[in-house]
């Protein structure tokens, strides 16, 4: 080998070795975490908008399954007390960022590690109140994303149920007090201001609905309020199915529960809040902390009315309160 061609390979060697490491880089898979309650094959799917709308927001930011993410999931398959093994598990898998959703899975991710960064999505936590994070503004941890304590919505609920029900005095909630805490003593608050006695109804399990619901009968309540958990959710379409047996007007959180059939619902954009939660796991793979990255609230709330269960309940909605509906299904 002469000289010039000796150093016009060192030079091309030199010059494309930057190249192939971007490349590798480039190609390399980032493996994404996936902790929930109910997988889209169970008998009680999640609903698909949720996943589907995180999805579509990492591919937006130029995250596309197959190509350069893969997902870990992991599924309690309604049973609470898998959690704890199937968030250890994905520590054990090292994957990069876990994702959580609700609070059984925030909860058993955080105590699964204090490194991997999680991301989480819990409708029913104050997070600093649980000792989750340090602050909103600043996490301190490894944990940031979506919560909201739903406390503050109850009032909103019952005056809605009022409307629709002009003589309630007495509403049902159905929730677990474990998970549920807060927005159960809200109601209760709001319930003796406004001259309604609320009677708790326990769910733990899906085995507690029949119950729940012949206690509600024997009580006789007027009206019910499904308080937001996972639980619940995966329920949807049964919880809504027995309401309009017992011709119960039922108020939701989420409007998943009115599209399966529900009465009414008033709360949180879910698909939304799964997309901010791509951006949140994005950034992360980017390279920043989620100690840094300030935890978000939801800034949307929808109002939605199913008039054919109104129908079916033989219950006439006053035309103000249909005014103020974000959609009406008819």
């Amino acid at each position: 080998m002469n000289r010039r061609t000796f150093l016009g390979g060192f030079i091309l060697g030199t010059l494309s070795s930057p190249l192939v490491a971007e490349a590798e880089q480039a190609e390399k898979v980032r493996r994404i975490g996936h902790l929930a309650i109910a997988a889209p094959t169970d008998v009680l799917p999640p609903p698909p908008a949720n996943w589907d709308a995180f999805r579509e927001g990492l591919r937006e930011l130029g995250y596309i399954e197959g190509q350069n993410i893969a997902f870990e999931h992991r599924y309690a398959h309604g049973r609470l007390e898998l959690f704890p093994d199937l968030a250890a598990d994905l520590v054990r898998l090292q994957v990069e960022v876990i994702f959580a959703r609700g609070p059984w899975a925030v909860t058993a991710a955080k105590n699964a590690t204090r490194t991997i960064p999680i991301v989480g999505i819990d409708l029913e936590s104050d997070p600093v109140e649980a000792g989750l994070v340090a602050s909103l503004a600043r996490p301190g941890g490894n944990i940031t994303g979506m919560f909201l304590d739903l406390a503050e919505l109850s009032g909103k609920q019952v005056q809605v149920l009022k409307e629709i029900v002009p003589k309630l005095f007495r509403v049902a909630v159905l929730g677990d007090p474990a998970v549920n805490a807060s927005q159960i003593a809200a109601l209760n608050v709001v319930g003796r201001s406004l001259a309604v006695k609320v009677e708790t109804l326990e769910l733990r399990s899906s085995k507690d609905l029949d119950g729940a619901f012949d206690t509600a009968n024997k009580r006789r309540t007027q009206a019910l309020i499904v308080l937001s958990n996972p639980l619940t959710l995966a329920n949807r379409v049964r919880i809504g199915d027995l309401a309009k047996k017992r011709r119960l007007p039922t108020m939701y959180l989420y409007k998943a529960h009115v599209d399966a059939g529900g009465l009414l619902s008033y709360g949180p954009d879910l698909p939304g809040m799964h997309r901010r939660c791509a951006d949140y796991v994005a950034r992360i793979l980017k390279g920043a902390k989620p100690g840094e990255l300030p935890v978000e609230r939801p800034a949307r709330f929808e109002f939605v009315i199913n008039l054919k269960t109104a129908k079916a309940l033989r219950l006439t909605i006053p035309q103000s309160v249909l005014l103020r509906a974000d959609e009406v299904i008819e």
